[in-house]
């Protein structure tokens, strides 16, 4: 059985294999080897998926969520209709079609799977990751570190020793890693990102700038509006690329407004963004004890280093070219299908060992006593962050008064001395025989190259605990998983085998909120054709009307950013 490998992006996902001597992409039902991250529901109730989901955005912007992977290991809600679906439950169903389409490929069932993630992820992220595979019927056999398959990708595990910097700006998380091979090994040194920037930022400064210049708050405009406004913000900013300047207009209560952009404009916009990217070069290269002059290379991955002008700004601030000859968008699914090979069998592929750090640094809440008593609320670090994984670490800790009983353990990530400023990730209790003030308690901390944290607490007589997460926000309890299972099964997924001519109606209907006056008027004499030659369930005729369509959508949409 093969090891299949899945790149779970923010804005799009995609799924690889290793043939025994090169890894392949999978294409899914539309030919394509990008899925986007998008799911819906149509006015049947039926689930949508990937590219048809991904046009509806727009036209039913109420029924579809995208760019849920920011909300990993939240509470977050997405109500789609009448269903309500978490942050994991939508991964899930990402992760489910992406499983179907390696199956279909592969003609056997996929179970095992490797999946990326950010570096920057934390504990109950990647926990997230794993109960989203569970939910989509995969068992993880390894989480590797995105920037490291971008690094295998490029083969520089092959060659001499070297410091190479991996900058990896996606479409909602930035991240950045500090990679050292030597002796064939290939470590990780040093992480640090931002869980919350990314490409999608890039295309909010110019919604948020047209918005200004025409004086509308995006609290008044309509779900719909405000899709139609984000759309051609994005096609905007991959445009601008190439010119001077664009424009564009769009509708709001029966009023066009129009928004005229420049490069040197957009440049400006652009600049408190990459400003913001600053900062996590510099702590992987200050915990890395590395100058800027010492790395030997640099690798752009992620759909949003395809921007000229975050492209130019990393130039100039590590003082190199990057590497972007392979596609940013692929580079991770290389990368980590070799990895996949590797578990599967290391025969396939040249010995390498790969290590990876902890991004954060874990430690627990104690007290500290001062001259006016005892202050609550401290930060002990156990694992510092960028310590080298898998690592168990063990401190002593102390009760505070006489006949103490019960000692809480209350487990935090994060580098500020205050733990209310750092995230709770778990908690734990130990009772203990009475004793005197200052009985010793051992608290043992284990992090696996996955990511996950176990913590054992054991007192002087030999008893022992086991963290038990009880407060992880987004973390499912068995009957939460059990009932997530039960909801997503019964939901109806939309066939496949309808899924060309479905993603036909869709990009139709998103034409149709896009345009106005006469070219909304022929998208909508075109939508209400092909529903009538859809009813006569003829397949000749409808692949016939289908081309036809097309032909015909792809000279409107010509014709409107001309």
């Amino acid at each position: 059985m093969k090891i299949i490998r899945i790149d779970l992006g923010t804005s799009n996902s995609l799924v690889s294999f290793w043939d025994g001597t090169s890894v392949q992409l999978i294409k899914n039902q539309f030919g394509q080897t990008l899925t986007p991250s998008v799911v819906g529901i149509d006015d049947n109730g039926e689930l949508l998926i990937g590219a048809i989901a991904k046009e509806r955005l727009i036209s039913h912007p109420q029924l579809t969520a995208a760019t849920f992977k920011r909300f990993m290991g939240t509470d977050k809600q997405y109500t789609l209709g009448r269903h309500s679906f978490t942050p994991v439950e939508l991964s899930s169903l990402i992760l489910r079609s992406l499983k179907e389409d390696a199956e279909n490929f592969l003609k056997q069932t996929c179970e095992k799977v490797i999946i990326s993630v950010p570096a920057y992820f934390n504990n109950v992220q990647r926990e997230a990751t794993i109960e989203a595979a569970k939910l989509a019927g995969l068992t993880v056999q390894n989480l590797i570190s995105e920037p490291t398959a971008a690094a295998i990708a490029y083969g520089f595990h092959k060659e001499a020793d070297q410091s190479i910097l991996v900058v990896d700006l996606g479409g909602g998380t930035f991240d950045v890693s500090l990679l050292e091979m030597f002796d064939g090994i290939m470590q990780v040194e040093a992480i640090a990102g931002d869980n919350h920037l990314g490409g999608e930022d890039f295309t909010h400064v110019i919604v948020k700038d047209c918005l200004k210049k025409n004086q509308l708050s995006d609290t008044l405009l309509s779900a719909t509006a405000q899709s139609v406004l984000y759309q051609k913000a994005e096609l905007l900013k991959r445009t601008i690329a190439t010119q001077e300047s664009f424009s564009f207009n769009f509708e709001w209560e029966n009023k066009t407004y129009s928004y005229e952009l420049s490069q040197e404009r957009y440049k400006d916009l652009c600049e408190p963004l990459l400003a913001k990217m600053r900062q996590p070069i510099s702590r992987v290269l200050n915990d890395g004890k590395i100058s800027i002059k010492d790395i030997d290379q640099v690798i752009l991955i992620g759909g949003a280093t395809k921007n000229p002008i975050v492209r130019n700004y990393f130039s100039r601030l590590l003082q190199t070219i990057p590497y972007t000859q392979i596609n940013p968008d692929e580079a991770v699914g290389h990368g980590a299908g070799i990895q996949a090979a590797l578990k599967q069998d290391r025969s396939m592929v040249s010995e390498l060992m790969l290590t990876d750090v902890c991004a954060y640094t874990l430690g627990i809440e104690t007290v500290s006593r001062t001259s006016d008593g005892y202050m609550a609320g401290i930060y002990s670090p156990i694992i510092e962050r960028n310590t080298t994984v898998p690592v168990s670490k063990i401190k002593t800790f102390y009760t505070i008064y006489d006949n103490q009983t019960c000692v809480n353990f209350s487990i935090y990530q994060g580098e500020n001395p205050m733990v209310k400023n750092n995230l709770k990730i778990g908690e734990l209790e130990i009772h203990i025989p009475s004793a005197p003030e200052n009985t010793p308690i051992d608290c043992r901390f284990t992090y696996d190259a996955n990511g996950l944290l176990e913590v054992l607490v054991s007192d002087k007589n030999g008893r022992t605990e086991q963290l038990i997460i009880e407060s992880s926000p987004g973390k499912l309890s068995e009957q939460q998983m059990y009932d997530s299972l039960q909801k997503l099964n019964a939901l109806k997924v939309h066939p496949k085998d309808r899924a060309e001519n479905r993603l036909l109606l869709a990009r139709l209907e998103r034409f149709y909120a896009e345009t106005t006056g006469q070219q909304r008027e022929q998208v909508q004499s075109l939508l209400f054709h092909f529903n009538n030659i859809l009813e006569k369930q003829e397949e000749i005729l409808t692949k016939r009307t289908a081309v036809e369509i097309t032909r015909k959508l792809n000279e409107i949409e010509k014709g409107l950013w001309l």
